[in-house]
């Protein structure tokens, strides 16, 4: 089978071509979907080849109605389109490219910002608004607590880490230190 971002491309640039200013909003709910579509017992489901697209769809828009999740037309169409071709499992690494798109559009970029500790919001704001200036670009932030880290923070913005914890710096020692 195909890699999952090849086959979620063209797909990602459709909706992003045909989205013109609702790209924020469709960014949203195409996040929403593909939590929904990344449940394993929905794609096993999806993947049984006794079920008809339809049903899988209405599957997914009965689930959606339950959260009180509503989806414009052309997301729908997407979802349509996707399930028609036998490509639910790949809905996931189409939001991820439709938001960096949207992102790219816009001049932001999405930010994993990993803490060993929990990041109060004041703490989260300067460090924001550190990393704006060594990256270049407004970031639009997640933080996460990875304790595993020991201290300190890692940052990831697209293809590129930061990664100013006492693990790396730990790591870095150690390598110094066996070479």
């Amino acid at each position: 089978m195909a890699e999952l971002a090849t086959i979620a491309r063209p797909y990602a640039e459709a909706l992003f071509q045909t989205a013109g200013d609702q790209g924020e909003a469709y960014k949203e709910q195409l996040a929403s979907l593909a939590a929904l579509a990344a449940d394993d017992d929905l794609l096993a489901f999806a993947a049984n080849p006794k079920v008809a697209p339809l049903q899988v769809f209405d599957l997914i828009a009965g689930v959606a109605l339950q959260k009180g999740l509503a989806f414009d037309a052309k997301v729908v169409n997407l979802l349509r389109t996707v399930l028609d071709n036998g490509r639910l499992a790949a809905l996931p690494a189409i939001a991820q490219q439709f938001g960096a798109l949207v992102n790219a559009r816009s001049g932001v970029a999405d930010a994993v910002i990993e803490s060993a500790f929990p990041l109060g919001l004041v703490q989260i704001a300067e460090t924001v608004s550190v990393l704006e200036k060594r990256f270049g670009r407004k970031l639009n932030p997640t933080v996460r607590e990875a304790p595993e880290l020991i201290g300190g923070i890692r940052v990831s913005v697209g293809d590129e880490v930061l990664d100013t914890s006492v693990r790396a710096r730990l790591e870095q020692m150690k390598a110094a230190l066996t070479a």
